[in-house]
């Protein structure tokens, strides 16, 4: 009995230790995440799925004419016997949660035009057409990590900006808060750093690390670790909470854009 008693009140300092353990750990990541505005870390890779088998376009609907697979990536070119009248999306078909997290690396070419669209829907009439938000890239890097959305509200945060987007009473036209591709009623909160500070974090003709995060109402655009973006959505009449996820060519001139790892 007196044994059976002290492994008992083992057993019990055991447990009191790790969770006190447990305790300062927690107390320790919830005030590093206090700043709120810092990067925050991502999920462990484990917890991604690869939405892209880098061999065959299986899973994913778009025009043959401008999307192909080579060497394990996911290209997309316009050529000068293939100029666009109008942008064309290649859509992944899979499950697409609300929330999520999307990671995977692009290289452009320095007159290419694309951008990364989710939480979209398609447009009735126009084949391979989406609707919503953007993060845009380009080659030029004039565009690159902001929020854009397509075909409805257009530029709602530039490179550097952290905005929040009040409501705007649904009965107004879009036409009627738009100025120069963006959305006048957009509040700029922040400064996320110098535009051609964060553009300086962009490989000029390489690969870079695109990072998505949709949680709620917010979306935060990352590029090679650096948050590009922020936009809280409050405009309950627009915004969207799900939708598809698809992958741009733009109108313009001849462009070549490319995708790989491509993790949900």
């Amino acid at each position: 009995m007196n044994r059976l008693n002290t492994r008992s009140v083992l057993s019990f300092r055991r447990v009191a230790v790790a969770r006190a353990a447990l305790f300062v750990v927690v107390l320790l990541f919830t005030m590093s995440g206090c700043g709120g505005d810092e990067e925050q870390q991502p999920s462990d890779a484990a917890d991604f799925v690869r939405i892209f088998d880098g061999e065959t376009l299986e899973g994913w609907d778009g025009d043959s004419t401008y999307w192909r697979v080579e060497q394990g990536v996911l290209v997309g070119e316009v050529t000068p016997a293939t100029l666009l009248e109008r942008n064309t999306f290649i859509v992944w078909q899979g499950d697409m949660p609300a929330d999520f997290e999307l990671r995977l690396e692009y290289r452009i070419s320095a007159d290419g035009n694309s951008g990364i669209n989710y939480r979209s829907e398609r447009v009735d009439g126009v084949p391979h057409a989406l609707r919503g938000y953007q993060a845009d890239l380009d080659g030029a890097k004039r565009y690159v990590g902001s929020n854009y959305e397509e075909r409805r509200r257009t530029t709602l945060a530039s490179l550097g900006e952290k905005v929040t987007v009040p409501a705007v009473d649904a009965r107004d036209a879009l036409a009627a808060h738009i100025d120069a591709n963006h959305w006048t009623p957009s509040v700029v909160q922040a400064s996320l750093g110098d535009p051609d500070t964060l553009r300086a974090q962009i490989d000029d003709g390489g690969w870079n690390a695109y990072r998505i995060r949709a949680e709620g109402n917010r979306l935060q655009h990352y590029v090679n670790g650096v948050l590009m973006s922020d936009v809280t959505d409050n405009d309950t009449a627009r915004r969207r909470s799900d939708g598809l996820l698809g992958v741009q060519v733009h109108v313009g001139p001849p462009m070549k854009v490319e995708y790989r790892n491509l993790r949900l």
